[in-house]
């Protein structure tokens, strides 16, 4: 492999593409619409890869990355997050350029489009099936209309809009598939409640990820799959073949009496996301780096400890000996989208560096 001197996040292509091509698939499989979710990626030249398997409209989840990968050619988005007013001047020119998707939960929120935007942009109310982050309450059936119905011309009430992230606290298929199946369910009432020509849009990458098809819903949002991570395989959504990413990362201690190690490769390069099992936390999976990419997690090794550049990593006392200052291992991530957000940059196996927005 290419010669690594700091903490690098690997990119295996061929995988990412796999990620992409297999949901591209079950959707089209299932007569949905893919609208992938790019939080996760943040790149232009990623984005290029789900445009060569057939997807023309995405999802971001801020102003920024809209405007950001607008200015790469994607002409259809919906901003899933509620719409922050103090940006109105920001998507009112965003609106003149690309078919813009608006997502609101209050009366306010809709005054404000009303008289701030003057092109035509589809407005989705974002509902909440269980997960309790934003939205209104999936049985609140007037609310729900009342809003619709207050959306004025040009702008047109397109959906109903959700996010199951409460998929993302369960670590048995069938649990994952019951809350997919309730919140469509919940959704599909609502819907013939008020208008059966609303679109029902969701996104979460475990219920994409296990449900073999999409019945009852026009378009999914799933974003992790691309990169796929540790919290997905302890959930039951990947396999560690799945994984995209891996942060390569250099040692700079080795401390046999404790058989532990210390990496350049800390929480500003990992997030301080973590799991837990029998003996505690852990902050990712350590692999070793090959020729091809990277193995298997290795078995025994730990990611037990992260402050702001250090990661502390036990070691099988039979392997210490083995380790030298100035080695390199790889460490699969808990959380992928934290990790690109905070690398900011990737590097393919080939050795090929690839920007994100934040470059």
């Amino acid at each position: 492999m290419y010669r690594i001197t700091k903490p690098t996040l690997l990119l295996d292509k061929k995988k990412a593409i796999q990620n992409i091509k297999r949901m591209a698939e079950k959707a089209k499989s299932s007569g949905v619409t893919y609208r992938p979710h790019f939080k996760t990626h943040f790149s232009q030249e990623v984005g290029e890869w789900y445009r060569e398997q057939g997807v023309t409209s995405i999802t971001v989840s801020s102003i920024d990355m809209a405007v950001f990968f607008a200015g790469h050619g994607w002409d259809d988005i919906i901003i899933a997050f509620p719409v922050n007013v103090l940006q109105l001047d920001v998507l009112k020119l965003l609106a003149k350029q690309v078919k813009l998707g608006l997502v609101v939960e209050s009366q306010q929120v809709i005054e404000s489009i009303n008289s701030e935007i003057e092109e035509s942009v589809d407005i989705y109310i974002k509902i909440d099936t269980g997960y309790h982050r934003v939205g209104i309450w999936h049985e609140e059936v007037n609310d729900v209309k009342g809003l619709g119905e207050s959306v004025a011309k040009p702008h047109v009430f397109k959906g109903l809009l959700a996010h199951f992230g409460h998929t993302y606290s369960e670590i048995k298929k069938e649990e994952i598939k019951s809350i997919y199946q309730y919140g469509v369910g919940a959704l599909n009432k609502l819907r013939d409640a008020i208008d059966k020509n609303l679109k029902i849009s969701i996104g979460d990458t475990p219920s994409c990820s296990v449900m073999d098809s999409f019945e009852n819903v026009d378009e999914i949002r799933p974003g992790n799959l691309v990169f796929y991570d540790i919290m997905q395989v302890y959930i039951g959504s990947c396999q560690y073949s799945d994984i995209a990413v891996c942060l390569a990362v250099p040692v700079v201690a080795v401390y046999p009496e404790r058989a532990e190690i210390v990496v350049h490769g800390g929480a500003v390069h990992l997030s301080k996301e973590r799991l837990e099992d029998a003996e505690g936390s852990y902050f990712g999976k350590v692999v070793a780096l090959e020729e091809k990419g990277w193995s298997a997690p290795l078995d025994n090794y730990r990611v037990k400890g992260l402050s702001q550049e250090h990661g502390k990593i036990s070691v099988p006392q039979n392997q210490i000996e083995k380790i030298k200052v100035g080695d390199v291992l790889g460490i699969l991530p808990i959380h992928s989208c934290l990790t690109v957000n905070l690398m900011k940059e990737y590097m393919t196996l080939r050795g090929e560096k690839i920007g994100t927005m934040h470059l």
